[in-house]
């Protein structure tokens, strides 16, 4: 099996890697790209749907990404521990009519000795905003990179 570095346990410094690692991953909204950071059995629970595996990963992010059109992603470190990381997130995205839409979220992590990720859950709330609201537009720029992202 391919290792995914950082490996577990992590310092903050590698935890505050993969947290970045998954932000960026995450805004390419490249479904496949992303399924490679999990493992083949990786269990998910977002909001109240369940997915485990790659494929369900797969499916599951390119149902998501067709739904949620511009989608632009922050993820910051909360918390970290040997195999486990905890992170909260924000993101942005509008909807087939056009309303747009802010989502933050927690997730907790857990990761194999490869560093591939084994759980994932997220809970997550909407709010919906104003296009003129908006606050994250695309991928974070280098400048931004290290610092956490305002709640608003």
């Amino acid at each position: 099996m391919t290792a995914r570095p950082p490996l577990p346990p992590f310092t903050r410094e590698t935890a505050a890697q993969k947290v970045q690692a998954a932000e960026d991953a995450w805004n390419s909204r490249d479904p496949q790209r992303v399924s490679l950071a999990y493992s083949p059995d990786s269990v998910w629970r977002n909001r109240g749907t369940f997915v485990t595996g790659r494929a369900q990963i797969v499916d599951f992010l390119t149902a998501k990404w067709e739904r949620e059109r511009d989608y632009a992603l922050r993820k910051d470190l909360w918390a970290f521990g040997g195999d486990r990381i905890a992170v909260r997130f924000q993101y942005e995205c509008r909807d087939a009519d056009g309303q747009w839409w802010r989502s933050y979220g927690n997730e907790l992590w857990e990761f194999d000795a490869n560093g591939l990720m084994t759980r994932r859950e997220a809970s997550i709330n909407d709010v919906r905003i104003e296009e003129r609201e908006r606050r994250i537009f695309g991928a974070r720029p280098e400048t931004e990179r290290g610092r956490s992202f305002p709640v608003e």
